[in-house]
């Protein structure tokens, strides 16, 4: 789906452009600054199919290095995406969080992202050929409830051959993808209720 971002957010500015987009939302309970310490601290054992997916992104340091690094299970998962080259692209707490790559990720073989963008900067001004930009944000905002909590990914492509590239990959992966956004902020819901 192609779009112009809406005004205010923080993913606003990092990734105003993008050619593909998908959105998650919830209302969980507590207000937003418990919601943002609890969306903070979801472990990678609380999302559903996120160990399996970072698996296959660490294929390629097995194929190469014949290593495996394994996921700790109790880690925060945001911690797991900035240790696999992810990287805060901006924030606001309590009301946001971006975070994102560049990254060739339906190559079998350079899944990972790059780790020469290590700043936000780096991934503002990237345009080398061949790659998509990644950015997903956490947005949260006062309900009657408690909080709105929203998740929206966002891609583009830096040139029309690494789009077309990336629709592809995106049919396959669109849904199991979703699924663990989904579950992160089920996972979020979760520890709030328990208080």
């Amino acid at each position: 789906m192609e779009g112009k971002a809406s005004f205010g957010s923080l993913l606003d500015e990092v990734l105003p452009r993008y050619d593909f987009n998908e959105v998650h939302r919830t209302v969980v309970p507590g207000d937003p600054s418990r919601a943002y310490e609890a969306l903070k601290a979801v472990s990678v054992g609380e999302i559903r199919l996120l160990e399996p997916l970072i698996g296959v992104r660490r294929l390629p340091a097995l194929i190469r290095h014949g290593r495996f690094e394994r996921s700790e299970r109790s880690a925060p998962a945001l911690d797991e995406f900035l240790r696999a080259g992810f990287l805060v692209l901006a924030e606001r707490s309590p009301d946001e969080f971006v975070f994102g790559a560049v990254g060739r990720f339906w190559s079998l073989t350079s899944n990972q992202p790059l780790r020469t963008v290590r700043t936000p900067e780096d991934f503002a001004a990237f345009a080398e050929p061949g790659y998509v930009k990644v950015a997903l944000n956490f947005a949260l905002t006062p309900a009657e409830t408690g909080t709105h909590l929203t998740t929206e990914t966002r891609i583009a492509g830096t040139d029309e051959l690494a789009t077309a590239r990336f629709r592809r990959y995106w049919i396959v992966i669109r849904l199991p993808s979703g699924a663990i956004r989904r579950s992160w902020l089920r996972a979020v819901r979760r520890r709030l209720e328990r208080g």
